[in-house]
């Protein structure tokens, strides 16, 4: 039973009613990022919940996956996960191993690959390898790191970025931002680019980027955001105001707001 369990997590309508939870003030990002096909997921496991990942279907990549920072020491999983409930509402609410939905659950590859990146589009890659948006080192205990190994929270990302600049922001930057912070928010996103691996099956991003906005107290928040080009290995430090604006540009949706407006853009 515990393979069956191996974790949870729904599809949703929306975030406000099912998982707001992980966002500043409850309130997540805007229409403006929105894809032609997206799914709203509350990634949950062991009945529990742990982040939301806004997913486009049609380019099998995240939008964003948005959490609250915690970080811990502690070991990296090896385990992968898929979403069922991305084939349809019918398949179990429970992250599940690839081998647990073609064993027990009689699904194809063929028809959990039309719903999502699967294993084999990873496989092989040159240059590029599986960039997690919400980053495991991010949470304090063994549960709420192996929720963020599903492909569902996954990019093809620069080898060389994934392992270098970003790393470096995500490990030592943060950790001195967030210094004093309560509480920080965390949205990280992709942006979908003009290359594809997996024979056309799964985009590669163009731009990563990432925004937090933390409660100091009260009467005090702070936020920064950063954003990377996926081809070349380095991170640029911007207001969160700036950063909407450039998203604003690249996705070409209208205006981008990631937070609540009391979180600062200056």
């Amino acid at each position: 039973a515990s393979c069956l369990w191996l974790g949870h997590s729904e599809v949703v309508k929306s975030f406000e009613t099912s998982c707001p939870q992980f966002f500043f003030r409850e309130i997540p990002p805007n229409e403006a990022l929105e894809p032609q096909r997206p799914a709203w997921i509350c990634q949950r496991y062991k009945n529990q919940y742990y982040f939301a990942t806004l997913y486009d279907r049609k380019m099998r990549i995240p939008v964003y996956s948005a959490y609250i920072y915690q970080p811990g020491p502690g070991k990296r999983p090896k385990t992968w996960l898929v979403e069922p409930q991305l084939i349809g509402p019918a398949y179990p609410k429970t992250m599940e191993k690839e081998w647990t939905l073609l064993n027990r659950y009689n699904v194809t590859l063929e028809k959990l690959s039309q719903s999502q990146a699967i294993l084999q589009d990873y496989k092989n890659l040159t240059g590029l390898n599986r960039g997690h948006l919400n980053p495991n080192g991010h949470h304090d205990d063994y549960s709420s790191r192996l929720a963020t190994f599903t492909l569902t929270n996954i990019v093809p990302q620069d080898e060389k970025l994934n392992g270098g600049a970003w790393n470096n922001y995500e490990q030592q930057t943060m950790i001195r931002r967030t210094q004093g912070c309560k509480t920080t928010y965390v949205i990280v996103g992709a942006v979908p680019g003009n290359n594809y691996i997996a024979k056309g099956r799964v985009n590669k991003p163009s731009h990563l980027w990432s925004a937090a906005c933390c409660v100091v107290d009260n009467s005090y928040i702070k936020a920064w955001a950063v954003i990377a080009e996926n081809d070349k290995n380095q991170v640029q430090l911007l207001t969160l105001g700036e950063l909407e604006d450039t998203l604003t540009e690249l996705y070409g949706r209208g205006q981008v707001s990631l937070f609540d407006s009391d979180c600062p853009r200056e």
